[in-house]
């Protein structure tokens, strides 16, 4: 039998994560109303009348956002949700109904446009205008941010700086908080983004039919558990009109059982979690810079970049 040595130095140049007295790591249920924003966005230069992808969307806000206020509301959790500004538009009473259940709301775009598709301008454009909308059906700024498909640039982390916005929520640089060009970012990350396992629309743009709930649920308690473990911020995604389906009612439901057991996990939404990182030992301990590299163009092998 092989015996396996720990190596003797564990390579890391940071620091372990400090989260609040007697609490080992951190949780983050966050829910992307995305509603019929995406499939706007995507035909926004000609709005087909074909209404079934719609109308699988619209699910969310008719039956899925209540069922999973309904659930956060039986386990004593608070979420975030990010709500693209033409949602509220469609949906004035919106907004005000999550703040009045106590929960966070923040920016995800106007249409849920993608950065591939928009320019700076227009970013800052779309940025301002959700930010003015938001205000004006609340009475306040919200004060996080959370990219379109999770894609981010320099430029957009610096206006998010520049309007006093205290976090993003759209990078995975680590699965902790942390600081990228002065940002605080609130790390997300694929493998807990409810849309990569279930989302089907019948697009045609389908590569695999929905994963089993039973495996989705495996492989998010052993996420948490592992991060748990690790000190880490465990970051769940979902969406109302994919995950307020039953079953996945369910799954969130026996997800829950597990994570508000355990004592030492903090449940908390992304603006408390970002207030403390910023106030906290936290802070300044993992400043990172967006350090986008130069082309490679015509680069050699052997030399520097």
């Amino acid at each position: 039998m092989v015996e396996h040595r720990a190596a003797a130095r564990t390579y890391s140049p940071f620091p372990a994560y400090e989260w609040p007295e007697g609490k080992q790591s951190g949780v983050l249920l966050s829910v992307d109303v995305d509603a019929i924003a995406p499939f706007l966005w995507e035909h926004r230069d000609h709005l087909p009348d074909r209404i079934a992808r719609l109308e699988v969307r619209r699910f969310g806000l008719r039956s899925g956002l209540a069922r999973l206020l309904d659930l956060f509301d039986r386990y004593g959790v608070k979420a975030s949700f990010y709500v693209p500004a033409v949602v509220a538009e469609f949906d004035p009473d919106l907004l005000p109904s999550l703040l009045s259940a106590g929960h966070e709301i923040g920016l995800h775009g106007y249409f849920h446009e993608l950065v591939r598709d928009i320019g700076d301008a227009e970013f800052d454009a779309a940025l301002d205008a959700s930010l003015d909308l938001f205000v004006r059906q609340t009475g306040k700024a919200p004060i996080g941010f959370r990219s379109p498909a999770w894609e981010m640039t320099p430029h957009m982390l610096a206006e998010i700086k520049a309007r006093g916005l205290a976090y993003d929520s759209s990078l995975m640089g680590f699965d902790h908080p942390y600081e990228i060009d002065g940002v605080v970012e609130i790390p997300v990350q694929w493998a807990l983004d409810d849309a990569i396992f279930y989302k089907f629309e019948g697009s045609g743009n389908e590569r695999w039919a929905p994963v089993s709930g039973s495996a989705v649920l495996e492989d998010w308690l052993a996420e948490w558990r592992t991060l748990h473990r690790f000190g880490g911020l465990f970051t769940l995604t979902v969406h109302d009109w994919i995950s307020g389906r039953g079953q996945r009612i369910a799954v969130l439901e026996k997800l829950l059982d597990v994570i508000t057991a355990e004592a030492g996990t903090w449940v908390a939404t992304a603006a408390e979690i970002a207030g403390h990182h910023a106030s906290s030992v936290n802070s300044g301990r993992f400043a990172v810079a967006s350090a986008v590299p130069a082309a490679i163009g015509a680069r050699r092998f052997g030399t520097r970049p």
